[in-house]
């Protein structure tokens, strides 16, 4: 096959067309769709992608492993209105990329993952890093694509983008053998296909203005990734106005800002009892850009009464994932929902009002900071955030993976807009680097934090190089309780006193941090914590570098 490469523009007096490579157009196609970068690890199989991408506006991310670069998609995914791109090779590289899939599948997130396959005519021989694409991805994708006509090219990176963005997000994988991404074609490009919004319908309406006349206590929890920023903001102030409480899906606060008098707290593991309760007490449950899921429900425990009123919205007819009962659902993205319901005027009630104080009242007892005042002995994860979040600016971006240092972020960080909290809602650990250092790329000069637990910052801080390398200013915070602490926890309440598995030894993560570009700081006293985090913040706007502060705390801290 040749590679040929011509860029000359159309004559429309000749009539001669411009040619590209298959490759060449994947880019080009990439462009159209608002793609901003990619993130990648190379890979000897989609070189002519690479090439497409030297001249490019897409800013190309070198990562240092498939798993984050997946991550780093993914979180780019949750923060824009379109998919979140990473290029990963075949066989192994593949397969590292899985660990990204599953949580833009489980956390409704649009992503594409172009994947580098082996030559079209070696297939089915057993080739190098050969695999089978789709009986490894299919069911944990919403599609799996492989281009075997190059002609296609630029239609099937149209139908990737429109696949995940449509009905609920999710991420879809494409496949691009070696040999057909150098074959030379038209390089007019595929248009891109718009993606339905739904709506309100007139008995949509009003079914849920009904619904709202009736409730006592209504209430309605926020989630998923299928918001802008104006349709978050625009449904805060109708809350507000209504006097209409609103909780958050775990992992995913502000939507509505934490300091909204509507805002009563997230809903999800580790919430306070009055928040746990809170299901069960509101006699009107209002989901919009999620459902009432495994999480949500504890287990497809709580809210199981199909006596009782829950009205969701999502785009996704199937309702996947939903537990319990489902007085009416509303097909449409919460943008369209807002845009609908800004159309409904309500008087606030009276029982509305005291519903919503008394649960913000217990909000504002649970995210109450602890004293910033250091303690004698171990260093405190308390005392570092409490010195933290007065310093942060109002969109300040938190992001964190799995584990129980996470709780501190849930309880105390002041997510005052979408998109300010980044996780892994599927439970993944390894995630806190990669999504900070693709949501510092995305937000220049933003501050961004990420906790990190000792455990799960192995798992992909070695992408602190990505963030040297292209200028991402994160703060890093380790919590370092020498074990996988959620794991233990677990084995305390079920095999107590038998500890097995789950304790560490650990490096010096600050060394870590000033060996790969920036600066590290290791703190094992309380007394420490407020000079180290002031030096690391300077840090950071001083020399724009990232700053990472290990925080050696007892191993059994809790933030709850």
């Amino acid at each position: 096959m040749t590679q040929v490469q011509v860029d000359a523009p159309d004559n429309p007096a000749s009539g001669e067309k411009t040619l590209k490579s298959a490759g060449h157009v994947i880019v080009d196609s990439l462009v159209a769709h608002g793609v901003e970068r990619t993130y990648v690890v190379p890979g000897e199989s989609f070189l002519d992608v690479l090439d497409g991408l030297h001249h490019s506006q897409i800013e190309t991310v070198v990562c240092r492993h498939e798993g984050g670069a997946a991550y780093m998609a993914e979180a780019d995914g949750k923060m824009n209105q379109r998919p979140g791109v990473a290029m990963v090779t075949r066989g192994p590289g593949a397969a590292n990329a899985h660990v990204g899939l599953h949580t833009a599948w489980q956390d409704s997130t649009p992503m594409v993952l172009f994947v580098g396959l082996i030559p079209f005519e070696h297939r089915d021989r057993e080739a190098f890093q050969e695999f089978d694409i789709k009986a490894w991805f299919d069911t944990g994708a919403k599609r799996v694509m492989v281009l075997d006509h190059p002609e296609r090219a630029s239609e099937i990176v149209a139908e990737a983008m429109f696949a995940a963005m449509s009905g609920r997000p999710g991420p879809v994988v494409v496949g691009l053998p070696e040999d057909i991404i150098r074959e030379t074609i038209d390089a007019a490009l595929h248009p891109v296909i718009p993606v339905a919004q739904g709506g309100m319908t007139v008995a949509d309406w009003k079914a849920l203005k009904a619904a709202l006349l009736e409730a006592e206590k209504p209430l309605f929890v926020v989630g998923g990734n299928d918001w802008t920023a104006e349709g978050a903001t625009a449904l805060t102030h109708w809350l507000e106005d209504h006097k209409i409480a609103a909780a958050a899906e775990w992992r995913c606060e502000g939507t509505v800002p934490f300091d909204s008098p509507s805002y009563v707290g997230p809903i999800g593991y580790g919430r306070p009892k009055p928040t746990y309760d809170l299901l069960e007490e509101t006699d009107l449950l209002v989901f919009v850009g999620t459902v009432p899921g495994d999480v949500i429900t504890d287990g497809f425990l709580v809210r199981q009464d199909w006596s009782k009123k829950n009205f969701l919205v999502t785009i996704d007819p199937s309702l996947r994932g939903r537990s319990g009962p489902v007085s009416h659902q509303i097909v449409a993205k919460p943008d369209v929902f807002v845009r609908d319901l800004l159309t409904m005027e309500l008087p606030a009630k009276d029982s509305w009002r005291a519903f919503t104080e008394r649960m913000r009242t217990e909000q504002e007892k649970f995210a109450a900071l602890p004293p910033a005042e250091p303690s004698p002995g171990k260093a405190r994860m308390d005392t570092l955030i409490a010195n933290l979040v007065p310093t942060l600016p109002g969109d300040a971006m938190v992001t964190l993976g799995a584990g129980e240092h996470t709780n501190w972020a849930h309880r105390y960080f002041p997510t005052q807009a979408y998109a300010s909290m980044l996780s892994a809602r599927n439970g993944s650990m390894g995630y806190s680097i990669p999504s900070a250092v693709a949501a510092s790329l995305a937000n220049p000069g933003r501050r961004v934090v990420t906790i990190a637990g000792d455990g799960e910052f192995l798992m992909n801080g070695q992408e602190l190089a990505t963030a040297a390398q292209y200028g991402a200013t994160p703060l890093v915070i380790v919590m370092d309780n020498q074990e996988y602490g959620t794991i233990r926890t677990h084995q305390e309440r079920h095999y107590p006193a038998r500890i097995s598995g789950t304790q560490l030894k650990n490096p010096d993560f600050a060394l870590m941090a000033q060996a790969f570009g920036g600066y590290g700081i290791r703190v094992e006293t309380d007394a420490e914590v407020p000079a180290a985090l002031e030096a690391a913040l300077k840090a950071i706007d001083d020399d724009k570098t990232f700053a990472l502060i290990h925080l050696i705390v007892e191993q059994r801290v809790k933030a709850y």
